[in-house]
C-alpha cells in the first residue's frame, strides 16, 4: 500500500536479527517460479491514451518470457480514484484506462496458454466516499449498507479514519478524497469478498480456472486493523474462513500476505493467517544494505524459521520502495551483485518491472500526497530515446508535479533498446542469473545453508540437495578480495558464471573476487 512509503527510510535502517550461521532450510513449492511485478499503468500503452493497460501487457508477453519469468502480479486492477488503484470505489469494475473485462480476460487466457502464472493484488480492507458502501450508507441506518464500513458515531455521519488515522489523501492531480475502513467483521462484508474472490478464481463459472487467477496478494493483511483493536482477530473470524472457502473452490490458488510490519518475518500469517507466501523484507534491506553480518542473520533466520510448505518472496525492490538502482547510485557491479542474490538466495525470487534494466527513482517530498511515489513508478523504458510507441507517460500530463518526473534520461544507458544487445548489460545478466536458476532445480528445492569464510565481505551460500550442489559467493565490497569458503565434502566443482575458478584445498575452496563480483559454482 502506497502509505508505507512514509516510513520506508526508517525500515531502511533495519536492526538485525539475531542466529547462529548453521540453519538450515529446505524449500517446497512451485521450483521454477520467478515473479515479474508490474505496476501497469506505466508498463506499455496499448491505444496512445499514455496509460499502461492490459492489452500492452499481453503485446509484450513475448518479452517476459525471453527475459525468462514465469509469473505476473499486477498492482490493483480495480476501479479507483487513485492512480494506482488502492482504495477502490468499485472492487468489481476493472479500471477503464487499463481496459475491459474482455480486454483482462484474453490477458489471462493468453498468460495461461504461455504457461505463466497470474497474481491479482487485492486490498479491500478500504474504501473512498465515491463507493455505493460509503455514498448510500452515510447517514442512512436503513442502508443494506449499513455495517459495510466502521462509522465513529452511531448516526452513521463520520466514517472512521483509516491506518495512521488519516480521513483521505490527496491524489498527484492534486484533489483531495476521503477514505474509509471497511467492516470486517460483518458477516455481510465476508460473503462480499468470498463471491469477489471466487469470481476471479473462475469468471466463467465452468471450474477449469482457465481464465482466473493463479493466486491473490493480499495488501496490508493484518490480524488487528491498523492496531486499533476494532477487528482484533482477524486471522480468526475473516481471513482463515474466507481463504478456506476460496481453496474449497480452488485448491490450487496460492494467497501471498504483505505483511504490515515489514520488519517481521511474516511468521504469524504463515503460521496463523492461512497464507502460503509472505514477502522477505528483512532479506531485501540486508541486500540493499550489502552488509555481510545482516545477510548472514536475515537468510539464516528467514529461511529457517519459514514452515517447510511455506515460501517466502525474495525481492530487492517493489511498487513501494525507491529503486535499487536509486541506492547503488547506478552502479551496475553492485546492481548485478543485487541481482545475483535475489535470484540465486532461493525463495520465490520477485523482480519489479524496471529492476532489470537498472531504473532508478526514489520518493519525493511534496507533502501529503500520493504524487510521492511517482518516481518508484514510472514509465518502462522501453527505448534510448525513452520515446516511442507504449511509453507510458500519464504522470507527465496532469497535476502540479508532473514536469518534476524526470528520472528517464535519453541515451543514459538504461532501456531495452540499449541493454539487449550488449553482452555485459544488465538485462543480460538477469537472464544469465534467471537462466542458471532454472537449470539447476537444487536452487528452488534444496536445503540452504550459509557457507563461512574467512573475509568479512565475501558472502557464501549453498543450495544442495544429495549429490547436487550450487555454490555462491558475492563481494560485497568495492575492492578486489580473496576468500577461502568452508566447501563440506564434494570432490569437484564446475563454474556456472564468474572467471573465477574454485582452488580447493581440502575441505575449503580459495577464490579471487573482483570488486561486486560474484561466481557461481555448481556440482
Amino acid at each position: 500500500m502506497k502509505i508505507k512509503s512514509v516510513i520506508i527510510n526508517m525500515l531502511l535502517c533495519i536492526l538485525t536479527y539475531s542466529n547462529s550461521i548453521a540453519y538450515q532450510h529446505k524449500q517446497t513449492g512451485s521450483p521454477q517460479e520467478i515473479i515479474y511485478h508490474i505496476f501497469q499503468r506505466s508498463f506499455y500503452d496499448s491505444n496512445g491514451d499514455l496509460h499502461g493497460d492490459l492489452n500492452g501487457i499481453r503485446l509484450k508477453l513475448d518479452y517476459l518470457q525471453k527475459l525468462g519469468v514465469t509469473a505476473v502480479l499486477l498492482t490493483p486492477l480495480y476501479e479507483s480514484v487513485f492512480y494506482h488503484n488502492y482504495f477502490s470505489s468499485d472492487f468489481k469494475k476493472i479500471d477503464p484506462k487499463y481496459g475491459t473485462l474482455n480486454d483482462y480476460l484474453s490477458l489471462i487466457k493468453e498468460l495461461h496458454h504461455r504457461g505463466l502464472k497470474f497474481y491479482m493484488d487485492m486490498e479491500t480492507q478500504y474504501v473512498t466516499d465515491d463507493h455505493v458502501w460509503w455514498k448510500d450508507g452515510l447517514n442512512n441506518l436503513n442502508s443494506p449498507y449499513s455495517d459495510f464500513i466502521i462509522y465513529d458515531d452511531k448516526a452513521h455521519a463520520k466514517p472512521t479514519a483509516i491506518v495512521y488515522n488519516l480521513e483521505g489523501l490527496k491524489g498527484y492531480d492534486d484533489v483531495y478524497r476521503k477514505i474509509t475502513t471497511v467492516n470486517l467483521n460483518s458477516p455481510k462484508v465476508l460473503e462480499y469478498n468470498y463471491q469477489l474472490f471466487k469470481y476471479w478464481m473462475d469468471p466463467n463459472g465452468d471450474g477449469k480456472f482457465d481464465d482466473g487467477v493463479d493466486g491473490f496478494r493480499l495488501d496490508h493483511m493484518m490480524d488487528d486493523l491498523d492496531g486499533k483493536h476494532l477487528m482484533p482477530h482477524l486471522f480468526d473470524t475473516f481471513w482463515n474462513p474466507l481463504l478456506s472457502k476460496l481453496r474449497q473452490v480452488n485448491p490450487k490458488v496460492n494467497i501471498v500476505a504483505e505483511q504490515a510490519q515489514w520488519l517481521s518475518l511474516g511468521l504469524d500469517y504463515l503460521q496463523h493467517g492461512g497464507v502460503d507466501r509472505v514477502f522477505a523484507f528483512r532479506l531485501a534491506y540486508s541486500i540493499r544494505a550489502f552488509n555481510k553480518k545482516m545477510l548472514t542473520e536475515n537468510a539464516d533466520s528467514t529461511f529457517l524459521a519459514t514452515p517447510a510448505d511455506k515460501q517466502q518472496i525474495v525481492f530487492i525492490e517493489n511498487h513501494d520502495t525507491p529503486r535499487f538502482s536509486y541506492g547503488v547510485k547506478g552502479d551496475v557491479a553492485k546492481l548485478k551483485a543485487g541481482a545475483a542474490l535475489n535470484l540465486l538466495i532461493g525463495g520465490v525470487p520477485s523482480i519489479y518491472y524496471g529492476q532489470e534494466l537498472g531504473m532508478t527513482g526514489t520518493s519525493a517530498a511534496f507533502g501529503a500526497t500520493d504524487a510521492n511515489e511517482i518516481p518508484n513508478r514510472e514509465a518502462f523504458e522501453w527505448y534510448k530515446s525513452d520515446q516511442g510507441k507504449g511509453m507510458a507517460y500519464w504522470y507527465k500530463q496532469t497535476g502540479p508535479h508532473k514536469d518534476t518526473f524526470t528520472n528517464d534520461k535519453p541515451n543514459d544507458g538504461v532501456s531495452l533498446e540499449e541493454e539487449q544487445n550488449d553482452p555485459n548489460s544488465l538485462w543480460n545478466f538477469y537472464r544469465q542469473m534467471i537462466a542458471i536458476r532454472k537449470a539447476n532445480p537444487v536452487i528452488s528445492q534444496g536445503t540452504y545453508k550459509t557457507l563461512q569464510n574467512d573475509n568479512g565481505q565475501v558472502f557464501s551460500f549453498t543450495r544442495y540437495d544429495g549429490n547436487k550442489q550450487v555454490i555462491v559467493a558475492v563481494n560485497l565490497s568495492d575492492k578486489p578480495v580473496n576468500a577461502n569458503i568452508a566447501r563440506g565434502n564434494n570432490s569437484s566443482l564446475k563454474v556456472l558464471y564468474g572467471t573465477a575458478k574454485p582452488a580447493i584445498n581440502g575441505n575449503s575452496v580459495a577464490v579471487n573476487l573482483p570488486p561486486f563480483g560474484v561466481v557461481v559454482w555448481g556440482m
